[in-house]
């Protein structure tokens, strides 16, 4: 360890003293990924010259870096100003069907982004249902007094095909993993709130937030004395609606929260509105109902009155939550977007190859990248580091360029840096750094621009996998490499 952080030291100082490349060969020499694969690329955006190359061309498992290709797909295709429509019809059946528009703000986040709201979805400040409480009141104010038939949420503007192949079983019953659905309410998930009870040996209290009826839950969480961590464990029957929730809770401890992905959003939103619709006092004969597509069929056509609609904050605050906050819901649906009104197919396939045709016309090779879906979360996607700062050299230079920085965050400030690259004595150095993170099990990821000193600003990507020492000693490592760019 130690001579882990007299490296660090080193790299502190600035490249008057010791050039870059120097600066950051001192840091591989004596660090945590020594036995690691690393791949780095870093690029002065005013000359177009690389300052330092390591492992550039070869393929990394990039994390959520992937988003950076998505984002930038979205804001290039769609523009900065691009908005969703989500649609309330009473269809002249007698159902009131609720068209999903692929809008992911249906939630209590708060746009556009700010760090001093809350963005978690336990928290009480937020109401993860406020869209269907409004759409709700809409439906009243034009006259609903009855529904004759279902309430339908219908998510056929993209074919129903929930999960990239390569996510895992966990992933899918996690909120990283919620479903891909055109109607999503509460990014697709739902929480357990579990409370202990008066005594130890007591089966705990378990409710769900939003108080939906929904998932039907199988409690087997004991209160106990003289433990001082919650350990609870959620399961999702496979085929069912019901969740099996079991562990321990501490007599005196506060309420644990456990987030748990949808099966189906479709019919989530269904039952949302079907409780909001009722406890208004509108009669409703039928029940919730949710209504998908695969991608060989074409969407029933969805006719009627249109009572009420909802649209959606400008795609670039889209934008800014899955980059700041890094929403892998957000980009599965922006990916879907975009092949829907390039390609008329709003599919995960179809996204892709609009990728690859748009990383093609900016000079990013077929053989630089390869992906499976638009949030990084599968284990298949791989990029290289030069693929990552041709991007960014590109959107640098793109008429969005002010926009597309604005959706990054801002090192030791907001967003997944916010407790990130502050470790120095001048707080203003690390701001002087906006980069999206990455991270799974066997990889670590930053990438993004960095303004030197000496040089103004710079283009990065650092990518770390397979590696056996502690995630955190990985971060740390290449935060001081990123702060070694400003210097």
């Amino acid at each position: 360890m130690g001579r882990f952080w007299a490296a660090l030291l080193l790299a502190s100082i600035p490249c008057a003293a010791a050039d870059l490349p120097q600066a950051i060969d001192a840091l591989m020499g004596a660090s945590p990924v020594a036995r690691a694969s690393v791949g780095i690329q870093v690029v002065d955006l005013k000359t177009g010259n690389v300052l330092y190359t390591r492992n550039a061309d070869r393929l990394f498992l990039p994390a959520s870096n992937m988003k950076l290709f998505t984002a930038a797909l979205a804001l290039e295709r769609l523009g900065p100003d691009y908005r969703l429509t989500t649609r309330l019809v009473r269809a002249p059946s007698g159902d009131l069907i609720l068209v999903g528009g692929g809008d992911p703000s249906m939630s209590g986040r708060t746009y556009p982004y700010q760090k001093e709201l809350p963005y978690q979805k336990d928290a009480p400040a937020t109401n993860p249902l406020r869209a269907i409480e409004e759409l709700a009141d809409r439906a009243v104010a034009a006259g609903i007094v009855r529904v004759d038939g279902d309430i339908v949420g219908d998510d056929q503007l993209y074919p129903w095909a929930p999960y990239p192949p390569s996510w895992t079983v966990d992933d899918v019953t996690q909120e990283d993993g919620a479903p891909v659905s055109a109607l999503t309410v509460n990014d697709n998930a739902i929480t357990l709130a579990i409370h202990p009870a008066a005594r130890a040996g007591e089966l705990a209290a378990v409710s769900l937030e939003p108080a939906i009826e929904y998932f039907a839950v199988d409690n087997r969480v004991l209160t106990v004395a003289g433990e001082k961590e919650a350990r609870i464990r959620v399961t999702r029957l496979q085929g069912s609606r019901q969740l099996l929730v079991w562990g321990s809770i501490p007599l005196a401890g506060a309420t644990a929260r456990e987030i748990v992905a949808l099966d189906d959003p479709a019919l989530f939103a269904a039952c949302a509105l079907y409780d909001a619709l009722a406890r208004r006092g509108v009669a409703i004969r039928g029940r919730p109902v949710a209504r998908h597509r695969s991608a060989s069929e074409d969407p029933w056509p969805v006719e009627g009155e249109v009572i009420a609609t909802r649209t959606s904050p400008p795609m670039v605050e889209i934008l800014q939550v899955i980059q700041k906050v890094s929403e892998n819901l957000h980009a599965e649906l922006m990916l879907r977007e975009v092949a829907r009104v390039t390609r008329g197919a709003g599919t995960r396939e179809s996204g892709l190859q609009e990728l690859g045709t748009w990383l093609t016309s900016i000079g990013i090779k077929t053989e630089e990248w390869r992906a499976e879906d638009g949030s990084g979360l599968s284990r298949n996607d791989e990029v290289s580091p030069r693929a990552v700062t041709s991007l960014l050299s590109h959107m640098a230079a793109s008429k969005n360029g002010t926009a597309w920085l604005s959706l990054l965050p801002v090192g030791g400030e907001d967003g997944t840096l916010e407790h990130r690259l502050c470790c120095v004595s001048d707080a203003s150095v690390a701001r002087k750094v906006r980069a999206k993170t990455g991270s799974l099990t066997r990889a670590v990821a930053l990438s993004g621009y960095a303004d030197s000193r000496t040089r103004g600003r710079l283009a990065f990507s650092i990518l770390v996998n397979n590696f056996s020492a502690p995630q955190a000693e990985v971060r740390a490592w290449v935060d001081r490499i990123a702060l070694a760019l400003v210097e």
